[in-house]
């Protein structure tokens, strides 16, 4: 669809009419209403935070079985021209030139200062890359790295309005997915993907990607499909419409990052403990020196994930302590639904990030103990 996009108003339904005011809607945005989702702001966007099921059922469904999300609102930037790879290469920690044509990376994009502008997804095509960034860092993003744009023989456009994309998740969404489409999910291993129709939409990115922990495609297609494609592949009846409710819930569970929370322009890959995604000896990128600085100074805190033995809820927020001092906050925090206990992430002393080690969380005026362990919290996912 990249060859033949069109300007949306970002974004209008199948009939043209948007019949939702400011924020944006994403193209179903009737249908989450129709089916009685709890609909909120998020990124800018009028987004479905859970449907009647409730966010347990539907983390539930996806742990078990199928759930179906609305990531419509998530920005796409293609980059084109022969210095493409260079160009990605330059604004983001990973290595885009180790990628094979078909494979996708998680990685992180920097400022100056070695901190955190985003985290993003990378796709490597056989003529171009796609990059895909949060809704709400999408125009600060974009700006970022046009500013280096000039420096490579490459193209760049935001085309997030042409672009939307469904999340099937879970671990029978080879088996509901392979009803309707004509690609090998066989063949498409974690963090590849392929271009194959689904349904009778052509053209339609199979990314075996997710943000849960279970196996699961997302897809990415023209707009003007959206609508159709949710109805195909909830049509049986085993694909649970799921919100931004449970996707928090099963990310976390997964100890996968969120921008806002556990990362952000005040801390560094190697605070957040996402050293792995930061290559250092593939050349210059934005933030190389200052996270060369800052490792040879040495870094002073560190994220760390918590669990909390009995059933308080360490929300986003509550202030954290470490042998009694404090020490920030929790940066993301739930009621497991599938562990059964509270979990969360924080920020704690170098020196005090062991696993073993407790620290406390002020539930509602109460310290309560959490007791540092590894992630993922969850280590059942289906992922492959």
């Amino acid at each position: 669809f990249f060859s033949s996009r069109r300007r949306h108003t970002r974004f209008r339904n199948v009939t043209g009419v948007q019949t939702c005011a400011l924020p944006i809607c994403t193209p179903l945005y009737d249908i989450h209403v129709a089916l009685g989702g709890k609909i909120v702001p998020f990124a800018g966007f009028e987004m479905p935070v859970q449907y009647p099921t409730g966010i347990t059922a539907e983390h539930n469904a996806v742990r078990k079985a199928a759930g179906l999300f609305d990531v419509s609102h998530m920005g796409e930037f293609l980059i084109t021209g022969p210095q493409a790879v260079e160009f990605v290469n330059a604004v983001t920690t990973n290595n885009v030139a180790a990628l094979e044509i078909g494979q996708v990376h998680y990685s992180g994009i920097l400022n100056e200062r070695g901190t955190f502008e985003d985290d993003c997804l990378v796709y490597r095509f056989k003529d171009h890359v796609m990059m895909v960034v949060n809704a709400s860092n999408k125009d600060k993003d974009f700006a970022h790295i046009s500013r280096q744009v000039s420096r490579f023989d490459c193209k760049l456009e935001d085309i997030s309005d042409d672009v939307a994309l469904l999340a099937l998740q879970g671990p029978q969404a080879q088996a509901i997915l392979s009803r309707h489409t004509d690609a090998n999910l066989d063949a498409i291993k974690y963090y590849y993907f392929t271009q194959g129709t689904v349904g009778n939409v052509k053209n339609v990115i199979i990314s075996r990607t997710g943000y849960t922990g279970e196996d699961g495609f997302e897809l990415y297609f023209d707009p003007a499909h959206a609508e159709s494609l949710w109805r195909l592949l909830t049509a049986h009846g085993d694909v649970t419409p799921a919100g931004l409710g449970c996707r928090d819930s099963l990310r976390l569970e997964m100890g996968m990052a969120l921008y806002g929370n556990d990362i952000d322009d005040t801390v560094t890959p190697w605070e957040a403990n996402l050293n792995w995604l930061v290559k250092m000896k593939k050349g210059d990128f934005t933030g190389r020196a200052a996270l060369e600085a800052q490792k040879a100074a040495g870094i002073t805190k560190k994220l760390v994930p918590f669990t909390i033995a009995d059933r308080a809820f360490p929300r986003h927020g509550y202030p954290v302590f470490v042998n009694g001092q404090p020490s920030g906050e929790v940066r993301s925090g739930t009621m497991s639904p599938s562990c059964g206990m509270g979990i969360g992430t924080a920020y704690v002393p170098i020196a005090h990030a062991k696993v073993g080690n407790t620290l406390e969380v002020d539930v509602r005026g109460k310290r309560v103990t959490g007791t540092i362990v590894e992630t993922p919290f969850w280590k059942q996912g289906s992922h492959k």
